[in-house]
């Protein structure tokens, strides 16, 4: 699919860590790279983190819902459904994510159960709803990061993390002693809190958010989530702060920065023109977009008759060209 003519950046800004080098469509990284997690380690915060977040979990407020539940002790009133145990529903090397991410071995995917939103669509709700999968503990949650690394894929791709910031730092912590060395990949449904945010803040390499809405009524309606786009936008805001734009290396793999994922639904209901001058005027031009769209109806869509059927092409290709009419111009190959 033939794309626009694009400004193009100086330089993709890594927000004051390895410095970038221009490269058509996205910065390149030079060949030292070292995960930012890494460094909270060597320098002894990354413990004090992990002390930070479980704290919280007695009275939790880690996520946008802050249910100010006592997950150690009940799950009752969580959203999440989750207490001290993250529920894991598979892990392994997946090849159907993002060219960046993906390369030729593969980004090293954890599968979270029980996501934060409700979206009456999912395609993964055995997952979401369900909370396919046994409750794991740090070292085991650890034990996977190790391993995933050890298959050679080029990250560990967090999916679904938001309610399950404790666990992923304290096994991070684990990891990191045992030699962990790969980005960290934040894949979340973009439901996320500034308290998640910031303990998050110089551990996670690339944030991969969704922006589902930039209308409050539909969101309530098809994913049980109040407020999700002013949310959602001070989550991106946050999250480009942290990271800056994505920068890859000279194999064309992320390897820090923002990459937003946004999913093209039928009859317009997402919102795309919106969501997409929202990043080319308050995030960045260089924004990385997947404008995804491989929405089919699942789940309790059959509910709904807006979104009981899949996009066209033409809605597809309208929504491609309020992007690029934005401004924005990085995209994922996959959509072409």
């Amino acid at each position: 699919m033939q794309r626009g003519s694009p400004r193009r950046p100086a330089a993709v800004k890594t927000n004051g860590h390895q410095s970038a080098q221009t490269a058509p469509g996205g910065g390149t990284l030079a060949a030292a790279f070292e995960p930012a997690y890494r460094r909270l380690f060597e320098a002894g915060e990354l413990e004090e983190r992990v002390r930070q977040a479980w704290a919280r979990l007695e009275d939790c407020d880690l996520c946008a819902h802050a249910c100010h539940v006592n997950r150690f002790e009940t799950i009752k009133g969580a959203v999440c459904r989750t207490g001290e145990r993250a529920i894991v529903a598979s892990f392994g090397p997946h090849f159907g994510e993002e060219s960046p991410l993906v390369g030729l071995r593969g980004s090293g995917t954890i599968f979270f159960s029980l996501c934060n939103l409700r979206c009456q669509f999912c395609q993964n709700h055995d997952i979401s709803q369900w909370g396919k999968g046994p409750g794991v503990d740090a070292p085991a949650l650890a034990a996977m990061m190790l391993h995933l690394q050890s298959r050679g894929c080029h990250n560990v791709n967090l999916v679904s993390p938001s309610h399950a910031v404790p666990q992923i730092l304290a096994a991070l912590s684990i990891a990191a002693k045992n030699g962990l060395h790969i980005p960290v990949v934040y894949n979340t449904g973009g439901y996320d809190g500034m308290t998640e945010l910031e303990l998050l803040d110089g551990v996670v390499d690339i944030y991969m958010p969704d922006m589902k809405y930039a209308d409050e009524s539909r969101a309530r309606t098809y994913s049980k989530v109040r407020n999700y786009p002013a949310i959602n936008q001070s989550a991106v805001r946050e999250m480009h702060r942290q990271v800056g734009d994505l920068a890859l290396d000279d194999q064309g793999l992320a390897r820090r920065g923002l990459l937003v994922r946004h999913l093209v639904m039928p009859g317009g209901i997402a919102g795309t023109a919106e969501i997409a001058r929202f990043l080319a005027e308050e995030i960045s031009l260089h924004t990385y977009l997947n404008l995804m769209a491989q929405y089919r109806p699942s789940y309790r869509a059959h509910l709904f008759p807006v979104i009981d059927r899949r996009p066209t092409q033409a809605e597809y290709a309208e929504a491609l060209r309020v992007a690029e009419e934005a401004g924005l111009y990085r995209f994922d190959h996959r959509q072409a």
